[in-house]
């Protein structure tokens, strides 16, 4: 449900408009160096000052509340939270029994009997995902020699990022993108056959964030159109190093010592200025809407340190589980 891993376990909680949202990690190893300025980079970038982003600005500093003495992990479960503050939660009390198309609104009323928090999207909300970003920075140092990189490649479809942005901000309407993620230095035989693969894996957790629609590794989707001469990856030595990585470092769902090679489809923001058609819920007839309120015109500009700290999750928990992190960190 709201929980993920075996060793590195995590699990998140809150509302886009309640008090506040948050992460409890399980099985960080004791002693690992940890302080409240670790978070602020990875943070920021989830939450870049950039056009095409949303006007809500939250302060989001940390709070670590279980976990931490003196500067250092205990062991025990890690508690990190984040307040909510920038609110404007009447708009939402206006459209509460209209649905918004492409949101959850609907699928929750039903799904929870109504009783469900709408207000920003509720726990559906990409609001959640600064937890993610806070689990990630603690899995990007356990897995170190292991580093991750993520970029956005397109938006609408376009390279010229800005560009189509601006155009979407112009017509009132909302816009997609494609990010690509990389891991370097990873050890071979990370994973298990079928259920366990690496690529599933990732691919459970890269598509809890709200708004993902698709993912695909190495060669992805172009593979279809290959023969296996021109797919199969030529083995140079005995590290298992490939001439090319159109299995995006994965064979057999378990790492191959190549890069972690992945790009994933985000879809366009649902809530747009344009009027969409939806349902009265309470009388059953049609109605206009048109949503107001901040709402990103791309949220695939926050992506890319989100899915590096998704990728980070799942390697910390892969390392675990192979005994390549110590239970007690040593600097």
């Amino acid at each position: 449900m709201n929980s993920f891993g075996k060793l590195f376990r995590i699990s998140i909680y809150g509302e886009s408009h309640g008090i506040d949202v948050g992460i409890v990690v399980d099985g960080c190893p004791a002693g690992l160096p940890l302080a409240v300025e670790d978070f602020e980079a990875d943070l920021g970038r989830r939450n870049p000052p950039t056009a095409g982003t949303t006007a809500r600005k939250e302060d989001d500093r940390p709070r670590i509340t279980s976990g931490l003495y003196q500067g250092k992990t205990t062991g025990s479960p890690l508690h990190i939270s984040f307040a909510n503050r920038d609110l404007q939660s009447e708009v939402y009390e206006r459209i509460k029994h209209t649905p918004r198309p492409g949101h959850a609104d609907f699928v929750a009323r039903r799904k929870f009997g109504g009783f469900a928090d709408n207000r920003g999207g509720g726990h559906f909300s990409g609001r959640l995902t600064a937890s993610m970003v806070a689990a990630g920075v603690i899995a990007k140092k356990l897995i170190q020699p292991v580093s991750i990189a993520a970029r956005l490649l397109e938006v609408g479809g376009r390279e010229d990022i800005d560009a189509a942005v601006e155009q979407a901000i112009h017509s009132g309407d909302s816009i997609g993108g494609l990010v690509e993620c990389t891991a370097q230095n990873v050890p071979v035989g990370l994973g298990e056959p079928f259920f366990d693969a690496v690529d599933a894996r990732l691919s459970h957790l890269l598509f809890s964030i709200p708004a993902i629609r698709g993912i695909e590794f190495g060669a992805g989707f172009q593979a279809a159109k290959m023969t296996g001469s021109e797919h199969n990856d030529d083995i140079l030595d005995p590290e298992g190093k490939t001439e090319t990585n159109h299995a995006g470092g994965i064979n057999g769902g378990i790492s191959n010592g190549n890069p972690l090679v992945f790009r994933a489809a985000v879809k366009p923001t649902s809530s747009i200025s344009l009027k969409q058609k939806t349902v009265d819920i309470t009388t059953g007839g049609p109605v206009e809407l048109q949503v107001s309120g901040r709402h990103d015109t791309c949220i695939a500009l926050r992506m890319p340190v989100i899915f590096e700290a998704a990728t980070a999750i799942v390697l910390a928990d892969l390392l675990l589980l192979e005994q390549l992190i110590p239970r007690i960190w040593k600097s």
